[in-house]
């Protein structure tokens, strides 16, 4: 019996044998010459193509991205220490991907799809090249839908639209991420798709973001992609394209996403420090002579697809640190030049308190009113020149204390249109709340209010409104036009709730 059990195996072993056809895989190895601050320069590639992801040992990645007659520059996508000169070098024959679907939402990871969060490993269906060429223009609409950022200084004055690329720049500390991250929290129910994108930060702050969206229960509906100062240059200079493929298969799917890179000022610099350690010329402030070109075909690929293409788009918001208020320096103009507006943050207006710091004077949206909320709209040219004109009369009346009635009235109503604009953070209101305080102070209706009571008033403006009118409400929510008897019963209302807080007669406003 053990003999037949022996025969039986053997026969089995030999028809094993018989049936393999052993096959060859060809693969193409190089050895590293050189390590070191993030860069690899390896011989021996000669078929390996740009940006596509070499293997070290380790299971370190690296990209090609310097292809030269004897040798290959690589930007290493992981820790460099435990390598050195003379290991060998697998190519993989793919370009740089990054995964991408549903399932990346509520978490965060890094470009490479490696997770940070300490929850369960991603399971990915999908991925694509981090690297990818932007919509042709006849695959672009018009950007006509708003995105609401919930901000009243930004929808009334600066509106930004679905699709389009709008920069915020400043000082640090000035409070660029605050009002990202707004915008990120009022898209919860709104079915925006959203990715943080953070470049260059500390491990705190985006913790401290992280936690931020999870208590507004916005991280739900948002991916969060990090490389921290303490990564490689290389790994913060992809994770810019990374991310934009994840929002891309969003608006692929036609859906409405919105990312947020913060903040382009530190890829930049990650790119000038890859550039220098791989001996490309520098330019000025010795950034590379393609500097322009790395932002302008990342932010390109932001846009409103035609229906026939899907109709999603895809909205950008660059965040851009600027120095001592110099907005003509090298990268915030660039960016200027390539995006479709900026929200400027003073420092001047931050250390006054009024937040968020926005200064409307140097501030612009170049798509403009077709994406405002008509209810927004009907108020936002009164409001903005009326705000014009105070700031300017506001720093004359400095010199000079004799002004006529005119001019102190509208130096008031200026007064109250700024203290109007003043937010809290994390605080983002629906587009009824907004127009009604905002066509209130147009309208002239908090001109007798002490300023100091306008928060006060505002308060008492939206609960009366979303109590006694709360279909005009909704309909102002929607996108709705209103009548002008429809106004006046909102003024009437205002009035009522405004009555009781009147000072009394004989007494200063």
């Amino acid at each position: 019996m053990l003999t037949a059990m022996l025969n039986d195996t053997m026969n089995t072993i030999r028809t094993v044998i018989r049936d393999t056809r052993p096959t060859l895989k060809r693969q193409e190895t190089g050895t590293v010459l050189q390590v070191g601050g993030g860069i690899a320069r390896v011989s021996g590639l000669a078929s390996v193509s740009s940006e596509e992801l070499v293997r070290f040992p380790d299971g370190v990645l690296g990209v090609a991205i310097n292809l030269e007659p004897d040798e290959v520059g690589i930007m290493l996508l992981g820790d460099s220490d435990r390598l050195n000169a003379g290991i060998r070098v697998t190519a993989t024959g793919r370009e740089t991907d990054a995964p991408v679907g549903d399932g990346l939402l509520g978490r965060v990871i890094d470009a490479t799809g490696r997770v940070l969060d300490g929850g369960k490993p991603i399971d990915v269906h999908e991925r694509r090249p981090i690297e990818r060429p932007a919509p042709e223009i006849i695959e672009r609409a018009p950007v006509t839908t708003p995105l609401e950022t919930g901000i009243k200084a930004i929808d009334a004055l600066i509106p930004v639209g679905r699709g389009q690329r709008e920069l915020i720049l400043g000082d640090r500390q000035t409070g660029k991420t605050s009002v990202a991250i707004d915008t990120i929290i009022n898209q919860r129910g709104k079915g925006v798709a959203c990715v943080y994108c953070a470049v260059g930060q500390r491990a705190t702050s985006v913790a401290k973001v992280v936690e931020t969206l999870r208590q507004h229960k916005a991280l739900e509906h948002t991916l969060v992609v990090v490389a921290s100062d303490d990564d490689p240059p290389g790994l913060r200079y992809i994770t810019p394209y990374a991310a934009t493929t994840m929002a891309e298969y969003f608006m692929e799917q036609g859906r409405d996403a919105l990312i947020v890179y913060d903040d382009l000022t530190r890829h930049a610099r990650a790119y000038r420090e890859l550039s220098l350690l791989l001996r490309r010329p520098p330019g000025r402030e010795a950034y590379p002579g393609d500097i322009f070109f790395i932002h302008s075909r990342l932010l390109e690929r932001s846009t409103h697809l035609r229906p026939e293409f899907g109709g999603g788009s895809l909205t950008a918001l660059p965040i851009v640190e600027t120095q001592a208020q110099d907005i003509s320096a090298y990268i915030p103009t660039n960016l200027i030049s390539i995006t479709d507006g900026q929200l400027y943050l003073s420092p001047t207006l931050f250390q006054k308190g009024l937040l968020p710091a926005i200064h409307v004077g140097k501030s612009v949206s170049r798509v403009g009113g077709k994406t405002q909320h008509p209810s927004l709209r009907a108020v936002a040219s009164d409001l903005r020149l009326a705000y014009s004109q105070f700031e300017e009369l506001e720093t004359f009346a400095r010199f000079s204390t004799r002004l006529d009635k005119e001019t102190r009235a509208t130096i008031e109503r200026g007064r109250r249109v700024r203290e109007v604009l003043k937010q809290t953070e994390h605080h983002p209101l629906r587009a009824s709340e907004q127009a009604g305080i905002l066509s209130a102070v147009n309208a002239g209706l908090l001109d007798d209010l002490p300023v100091d009571r306008v928060a006060e008033a505002e308060r008492c403006v939206q609960q009366a409104l979303i109590a006694k009118l709360p279909e005009l409400c909704d309909r102002m929510d929607r996108g709705e036009k209103l009548h002008k008897e429809q106004w006046e019963q909102i003024h009437g209302v205002i009035r009522q709730a405004l009555a009781g807080m009147q000072p009394p007669e004989g007494s200063p406003g």
